[in-house]
């Protein structure tokens, strides 16, 4: 009997424990070359485990259960395989059926088929309250995906079955371990408000020479660039700059010595079925708003599909988070350590302000930045986010680096 061992793959360095987070196959199945037989949960990503080959498996481990990275966790005994009819069969086949009078109503799926879903649709599942019984799956071997629940959703749930299942009168509880990423963050975050003397910074944006530019290209932006123009790359674009006149605020601290970096690896928090995840756009300093927001369109899908590999989730010189796209009007955002600082965007909304002595109504952003005050001082970081502000309110001081263009052209 040929048998053909499945590992735990490492998730990254450093991490040697990995949980399983679901089987999605049972003992004893018999699965194709590239199945996805389940998924491992780690202090950094979820990541799938696929069949290197055709056979019945055998599983060596019980979901929610702790292996180290190496161990094998699924043996494949290759002398089985998968039963596939013959093309030509099935059409006869078919072809012998006898055609249908009525509709049959459908029967419910096992357990095993309600199971099978993409890790983003099993969160869309338990967010939008639906048993994954009551959704058919469109991908390969019946698997439901984002969409098959996000079609079942827009088609209406029924209200009454909702009620039975919860703010229906029933005190029910019930207790939800932690996931390895959500932990990990959880301790991260603690540790940030323990070990550094975190302080915020705040101001407001005038939003709307930005927006006018945006109005006024977006589309012909789109043609030629083939991506969206967002807020999200003037932001980017803004920070490089300020962060190239300031460069405490993209330090570090390593003991007793402060990191410099001649180089923006700008991190953009994103939110996913898993939690916060921080994706990180290598070099952006030297990327144009089309590069940018191709990037971040690229690496927010893979934090959404679950996708992101720790290559691009590691390192990162400062962070932008965007609470303005949930609705938040101000908040304080907390460190990704080992950075110095980060910038919280928050919602556009009309306030009147004085302009020239005259009240006007105008799309104002409230900006926070967070900032570690072992290594960069209130002068430094209220100065970072001035420049933030000012080159936002005159796009053209992105280009000509927080100056007029005047003084460009004067050399001054």
């Amino acid at each position: 009997m040929a048998t053909v061992d499945i590992k735990v793959p490492s998730p990254g360095e450093s991490i040697s424990e990995v949980r399983i987070a679901r089987w999605l196959v049972k003992d004893g199945d018999v699965v194709s070359k590239d199945q996805v037989l389940g998924e491992i949960d780690s202090d950094k990503a979820t990541l799938e485990l696929s069949a290197e080959a055709e056979g019945k498996v055998q599983l060596l481990a019980k979901e929610d259960q702790t292996v180290n990275v190496g161990d094998v966790v699924v043996k494949i005994d290759t002398s089985f395989k998968a039963e596939v009819k013959p093309k030509a069969q099935e059409q006869v086949q078919e072809a012998k059926k006898p055609p249908a009078v009525a509709p049959v109503p459908a029967t419910a799926p096992a357990p095993a088929a309600a199971a099978h879903a993409t890790p983003v649709a099993k969160a869309m599942l338990d967010e939008k309250g639906v048993s994954a019984d009551k959704v058919k799956g469109s991908g390969p071997n019946g698997r439901i995906t984002k969409s098959d629940v996000a079609a079942y959703v827009a088609g209406g749930v029924d209200a009454g079955a909702i009620a039975m299942n919860g703010w229906g009168g029933v005190r029910d509880q019930k207790r939800v371990k932690m996931s390895s990423l959500r932990l990990t963050v959880a301790k991260r975050l603690v540790a940030v408000k323990n070990q550094t003397a975190m302080l915020t910074t705040f101001n407001e944006v005038d939003m709307s020479a930005v927006m006018a530019l945006r109005d006024k290209y977006k589309d012909k932006f789109k043609e030629q660039k083939g991506v969206g123009l967002g807020f999200m790359s003037f932001f980017t674009k803004a920070v490089t700059e300020a962060l190239r006149l300031f460069p405490s605020v993209n330090a570090q601290i390593d003991g007793e010595e402060m990191v410099m970096h001649d180089y923006a690896d700008v991190g953009i928090a994103v939110s996913s079925p898993k939690g916060l995840m921080v994706p990180v756009i290598r070099n952006a300093e030297r990327m144009s708003l089309a590069e940018i927001e191709a990037k971040i369109k690229e690496l927010a899908i893979k934090a959404r599909d679950g996708k992101l590999s720790m290559d691009e989730m590691s390192g990162g010189t400062f962070t932008i988070t965007n609470g303005g796209v949930f609705g938040s009007m101000l908040s304080t955002p907390i460190l990704n350590p080992p950075q110095s600082a980060i910038l919280g965007m928050h919602n556009i909304v009309e306030r009147p302000v004085a302009v020239n002595g005259q009240v006007v109504i105008r799309p104002i952003m409230y900006v926070a930045l967070s900032y570690d005050h072992r290594i960069i001082d209130g002068k430094e970081s209220v100065s970072f986010l001035m420049a933030v502000k000012q080159m936002i309110e005159d796009p053209s001081k992105m280009v000509f680096g927080n100056k007029e263009p005047g003084e460009v052209l004067l050399g001054l």
